[in-house]
């Protein structure tokens, strides 16, 4: 079982926050794209940009942000953050 938690926040508050569960067989990197664009449409935003800096931190924590940087439309929060809570 594959889990990635999707967080928005705003002035240090949890906005919203959901639970992505992936099955399949395919690879982590795979995983992660389609758990990313599941959280996205469940919170209604477009997908983000990956920058190097969240890069860097997901494959280092398992766990990024996303600022208003990484996405083309204005955001209403501070950030979307996920993170991988579960792995085969």
């Amino acid at each position: 079982m594959f889990r990635l938690w999707g967080k928005i926040w705003k002035s240090n508050h949890l906005i919203k926050d959901t639970v992505v569960c992936d099955d399949s067989d395919d690879t982590r990197t795979h995983k992660i794209f389609r758990g990313l664009e599941e959280i996205c449409y469940e919170f209604d935003l477009e997908n983000p940009i990956w920058l190097d800096s969240t890069i860097t931190d997901f494959k280092r924590h398992s766990k990024t942000r996303f600022y208003q940087d990484s996405f083309i439309e204005q955001i209403e929060f501070d950030y979307l953050e996920i993170q991988v809570i579960e792995e085969d």
